[in-house]
């Protein structure tokens, strides 16, 4: 007996963690600093990680009481209907729920190459197919409803990441209601915003809601997730926000109580805590601007709390900045071979990544010009 054909499948490269890489380097998990999964450098919301120790006791029970409390509270942050918000595990999940939502077999989704493995593996799980559009490295990943459209070909479901992952990038709200009105009415499109927190835009709910002047629409669904600006990975807690008239959709095709209760009273505390979301926001900043000012190399333009670096041997520099104790993300997984991501620290964090990445160019003798300016087919 054999699982079904998975030979179109692509298994998702997550970046590496302390505890695998000490071990393979055999030294204190203490002594690296792990710049390569974009999570948050201050940790967890500390009114979240209380929550959680109080929660610890009544992790016997089903999350009814508190999925309903955290759908009541995302929605009333979003002056949105309480249905109009999918809680999932994680942001993966909600992927997932909008996939489940809209794909019938052999349907399509449009999605951004470089970009974000698992829209077009789940896209697969749920026997769709997936279709690419291209982000030039030449005009800098910019995003723009042209540049979907030239690639468009009536799919199902069109991704917009934005923030955009790995390049920062991001997509006009104007633009967005540009590609809505010029796909088909029958063409979802759904914008990952699992950055938001980081950019200096508004979300595309507005697009949902019609506020801000533009028209409500129903073909705009809107992807956030707890795990980056509310420090939350560990927790698995994400969410989409959804147009109202499909919105009963969700519970023909949510996983029960797919949101744990630990994550659900988590995600309760943390919704709240601004003040850790504003540390974290202005920390990103910081290390955005410090590292395109002192890096040598060409650093892109970022609203994401992270930035993509042009090193011209992605894997080469990766590799050697781990064996010096810092670990960045090798960008050959997103067809970017020349690049490195490296995940916004604190201070110090940050000061070590540039000091060592400088240090790593200088000894393997690349040409910061050259990497800034070479162009990959990928």
């Amino acid at each position: 007996m054999q699982p079904r054909d998975l030979s179109d499948h692509v298994a998702y490269e997550a970046g590496r963690g302390i505890e695998e890489v000490a071990r393979e380097l055999e030294c204190d998990p203490s002594e690296l600093v792990k710049l390569a999964s974009n999570e948050n450098p201050h940790g967890p919301s500390p009114a979240a990680t209380v929550a959680l120790r109080e929660a610890a006791s009544s992790v016997s029970s089903y999350p009814k009481a508190a999925h309903a409390d955290l759908t009541a509270a995302v929605a009333d942050r979003w002056g949105v209907d309480d249905a109009q918000v999918w809680l999932a595990n994680g942001g993966d999940g909600a992927i997932d729920y909008l996939h489940r939502a809209m794909l019938e077999p052999d349907d399509t989704v449009l999605v951004p190459t470089p970009g974000f493995a698992y829209y077009g593996m789940s896209a697969r799980f749920h026997h769709g197919d997936v279709a690419e559009y291209a982000l030039e490295r030449a005009a800098d990943f910019e995003q723009t409803a042209e540049t979907v459209l030239e690639s468009y070909d009536g799919e199902r479901i069109v991704w917009v990441t934005s923030p955009h992952n790995p390049t920062g990038s991001t997509m006009p709200l104007a633009e967005i209601e540009r590609l809505a009105a010029e796909t088909a009415d029958e063409t979802l499109v759904v914008v990952d915003e699992a950055y938001g927190e980081f950019a200096d835009r508004e979300s595309a709910v507005a697009l949902i809601e019609g506020r801000d002047g533009f028209d409500a629409r129903d073909d705009v669904a809107v992807l956030r997730t707890f795990s980056k600006a509310y420090g939350l990975a560990g927790v698995r807690l994400g969410y989409a926000v959804v147009p109202d008239a499909w919105a009963d959709a969700y519970t023909r095709v949510n996983t029960p109580f797919a949101a744990s209760e630990l994550a659900c009273r988590a995600g309760l505390a943390a919704v709240d805590d601004d003040e850790h979301v504003e540390r974290t926001v202005e920390t990103a900043l910081e290390s955005r601007a410090s590292m395109r000012e002192e890096i040598d190399a060409h650093v892109w333009d970022s609203e994401g709390n992270f930035v993509l670096v042009a090193v011209g041997d992605a894997s080469a520099v990766a590799e050697e900045m781990q064996e010096r104790g810092v670990i960045v993300r090798d960008c050959s997984s997103f067809g970017l071979p020349g690049c490195v991501r490296i995940t916004c620290g604190t201070d110090e964090e940050t000061e070590r990544a540039v000091e060592t990445l400088n240090a790593v160019l200088d000894d393997l003798e690349i040409d910061p010009d050259s990497a800034g300016s070479e162009v990959s087919d990928a």
